[in-house]
């Protein structure tokens, strides 16, 4: 893009509270300290222990993903399952096994908004595109599993007590948990985000630190280099950059190892908080990722947006948002008809009238419903992905627009802090 003698900040019109959010988090973060210590040891002892949907035995190097049987259970509050601790977690299965898997991990929000000081307290890098996934390593072996609990790779690393070799000497309590997205084609995993080191919890420190720790901590490890007896996968970090000008220019046209997926952006104060939140953001649009807008379950790009709910026991179909929005309501007629229940994952098209803001808030969407979501997908889709899917489609937040916020070029300094793999 070329650049302007002199540019004004610039600010779009807003159509959602993502900004006040994020200035929420950041406050919550401040006041209330959580359990860090022993949610990280319990999220170690639930990801190795999991049981696997699957009875086949499976080749320690490699366990493929099979798809889990579908099978009727019993309801638990879906209100609950945050609060569900190790021996009930391993015990779950299904729909309610990937709920709980799904909250362990930090999900980042679509870029809707433009955040404030996006040059001073933000960071920027390019998404490796691939299988989102927690790795562990504990007593002599590691595991990695997918987001909704699957089990994706069984193998021994160079990590902290990821591997049984004669001079390994850590104890029981050496655990590693790390935030990855696995790379098939060059069977890679991208390390974006450190949970845990050698048995100590990052939960409560900011990115910043956590950047900073991971980036010596990984190479010292040994766990970067190529793989061998007793290190059967590769790891690799990221290279990650303050966002002004230069570093945004970078993570967004520069040439990585990878296939781009799109931006992340991690506010620096950010703690690692599990679900959704603000103070991390995904953006895309075609020249970083070859998916911007969402396939349909074919693998085709629909005509009109598609947007998953929730249907509610009063009829209501919300997000999967905490508190969800509220997309629309459907009558009890209706419902009886199409053999609708309260929990379902309903499926619609956006028609022609589209989605409607007011003063920064959605007024009504015109939905079409399309049927029922296959019952191995877990979650509604959240307000600002549908809200990103639209603007793709009408008004998209381009890249122009995120240089623009950040006002003049001049005396702007390019503090990168890189990662290299």
């Amino acid at each position: 893009m070329a650049p302007h003698d002199i540019r004004r900040p610039f600010k779009r019109a807003a159509i959602s509270d993502q900004q006040k959010r994020r200035e929420l988090s950041l406050q919550r973060q401040a006041q209330n300290r959580t359990e860090a210590q022993l949610q990280a040891r319990r999220l170690a002892s639930s990801i190795l222990s999991f049981p696997n949907q699957n009875s086949d035995p499976q080749p320690l190097e490699s366990v493929d993903l099979i798809p889990e049987p579908i099978v009727e259970e019993p309801k638990t509050d879906a209100g609950d399952i945050s609060e569900i601790d190790i021996r009930q977690a391993a015990r779950l299965k299904g729909s309610e096994a990937r709920r709980w898997f799904a909250s362990q991990l930090m999900l980042p929000e679509w870029m809707i908004d433009v955040p404030d000081r996006l040059n001073e307290d933000w960071y920027v890098f390019a998404r490796p595109s691939g299988k989102r996934c927690f790795v562990v390593s504990s007593n002599g072996t590691t595991v990695s599993r997918l987001r909704n609990g699957s089990l994706l790779h069984r193998f021994p690393s160079a990590l902290p007590s990821g591997a049984k070799t004669r001079d390994s000497s850590r104890s029981a309590q050496s655990y590693c948990i790390l935030d990855c997205i696995f790379h098939e084609l060059d069977q890679t995993y991208y390390v974006i985000d450190m949970v845990c080191w050698a048995g100590i919890s990052f939960y409560e420190c900011t990115a910043e630190f956590r950047f900073f720790w991971m980036n010596s901590k990984l190479v010292e490890s040994g766990a970067c280099e190529a793989p061998s007896t007793y290190h059967r996968y590769r790891f690799s970090l990221i290279p990650v950059y303050s966002c002004d000008h230069e570093g945004l220019q970078t993570a967004y046209a520069g040439a990585v190892s990878y296939v781009k997926d799109g931006l992340l952006f991690y506010n620096k104060h950010a703690h690692y908080q599990t679900g959704n939140t603000p103070l991390v953001l995904v953006w895309k649009d075609e020249t970083c990722s070859q998916y911007v807008i969402d396939t349909d379950n074919k693998g085709q790009f629909p005509n009109q947006q598609q947007v998953v709910l929730e249907l509610q026991d009063n009829g209501q179909l919300v997000t999967s948002d905490d508190p969800p929005v509220v997309l629309g309501c459907l009558n009890a007629y209706f419902i009886q008809e199409t053999g609708l229940h309260s929990g379902n994952l309903v499926r619609f098209a956006v028609n022609d009238g589209g989605l409607t803001f007011v003063d920064g808030k959605l007024e009504k969407a015109d939905l079409h419903y399309i049927g029922k979501v296959h019952r191995a997908r877990a979650f509604a889709d959240s307000y600002s992905k549908i809200v990103f899917q639209y603007m793709v489609r009408h008004s998209p937040l381009r890249i122009e627009h995120l240089f623009a916020s950040m006002g003049t070029l001049s005396e702007q300094e390019s503090n990168e802090v890189e990662m290299v793999g």
